[in-house]
């Protein structure tokens, strides 16, 4: 194929933005139909519901069977604030970051709740060494950066025996990695990333000791309703059985359960990881056939397999951020790949969501358009 030759296959779903991301293969909102719409979500049907989803969430994802999981407002933000407003300040607090969304929580701890915490950042493509880290003092990270197409490899730097607790923002990992729950206190991801879901609704995950600061800590500072997880010193149980603290949508609910089982006919956590794997791979071929575009991580090692970040290198491109932009406006006018640009704060690229809902054959045939809108752009200059 000549450079500026039109591939001759087009992906089947053009949807590559990473989040909302996209639905789960043949898709209808015939699916929907179930959804208990216009009755209460305190009715029986509504509650049984909510605690379906739970259930699903606690078997797919092998939580133990000891700890919380909670639905709570305002998607994977509010569950991270929910926890870091509720149990932080007990002990000293450091602050691993290593893309925009890991720095909004920075600013949150340290200009909101005005706490002295120590903050590592790691540029973009690199992530904080977790060996430098105190894990006697309250850590937050996100598993994945989904701005940077970075992640955690594995559990293995926290230490079992820590005295603090690990905040986790797990909100574009979670049903695509594999999570060490052991060590991991709070746990948190949104329905809206690798299972597609609608918008607006958070996870909140709690291990035991995670309860136990809860019931035996009060923050100095006040708490809002949509934050409290306790009551008299004792956690709030009705809201880790599906009782939540404000109305959540059962349409929305309805859509997460459908997820949850389509994931349970591939395999569960396993075809999960496997299908966003091999759409991850499929970028990395395809790169390590054209230098002249690169992932972001810098080791393979750390390089997400949901949030895959590119950076172009070649000589010939002018000007970097004008030039991505260009690429992506043509890979959506020809209509075979939406929402491929890089977040704001990144450096200038692309990003393509590869979760597990998303197909590795659209994955493959997207990367030819790559190269064409490539090769076109740097004849347009």
């Amino acid at each position: 194929m000549n450079d500026l030759t039109l591939p001759a296959t087009r992906p089947a779903n053009p949807r590559f933005s990473s989040g909302p991301c996209a639905k789960i293969p043949h898709y209808s909102l015939d699916m929907l139909a179930d959804a208990p719409l216009g009755r209460s979500h305190r009715a029986a049907v509504g509650k049984a519901k909510l605690a379906e989803a739970i259930q699903l969430t606690r078997e797919i994802l092998g939580v133990p069977a000891d700890y919380r999981i909670g639905i709570v407002p305002a998607s994977d933000t509010g569950a991270v604030e929910m926890a870091m407003w509720s149990l932080l300040g007990a002990r000293p607090v450091e602050m691993l970051a290593w893309e925009s969304f890991g720095e909004g929580w920075v600013t949150d701890v340290v200009k909101q709740l005005k706490l002295d915490a120590k903050v590592k950042i790691a540029p973009y493509g690199q992530i904080v060494d977790f060996a430098t880290v105190d894990f006697d003092a309250d850590v937050v990270f996100t598993w994945n950066g989904t701005t940077s197409g970075c992640r955690l490899p594995g559990g293995d730097a926290i230490p079992a025996d820590r005295a603090g607790l690990t905040i986790c923002d797990a909100t574009s990992a979670a049903f695509a990695m594999e999570l060490p729950w052991e060590k991991l206190d709070v746990t948190t991801f949104s329905w809206q990333k690798v299972l597609g879901g609608e918008g607006a609704h958070g996870m909140l995950i709690l291990s035991p000791r995670a309860v136990e600061r809860l019931e035996s800590y009060t923050p100095s500072w006040p708490l809002p309703k949509i934050f409290r997880l306790t009551s008299k010193g004792k956690l709030i149980e009705g809201i880790f059985v599906g009782e939540t603290i404000n109305t959540p949508s059962m349409l929305a609910n309805e859509d997460y359960l459908v997820a949850l089982k389509w994931a349970q006919t591939i395999g569960g956590l396993k075809g999960l990881v496997a299908r966003a794997s091999a759409n991850a791979q499929a970028v990395w071929d395809f790169c390590a056939q054209n230098p002249w575009l690169k992932n972001l991580a810098e080791t393979p090692e750390i390089a997400s397999t949901t949030s895959v970040c590119l950076k172009f290198d070649d000589p010939r491109i002018k000007d970097p951020a004008t030039f991505a932009k260009n690429v992506a406006k043509r890979l959506e006018k020809a209509g075979v790949g939406f929402d491929l640009g890089a977040y704001r704060d990144a450096p200038a690229g692309l990003r393509i969501w590869c979760g597990s809902t998303v197909e590795t054959s659209d994955v493959q045939a997207l990367m030819p358009w790559i190269a064409h809108a490539f090769h076109a752009e740097i004849a347009a200059q």
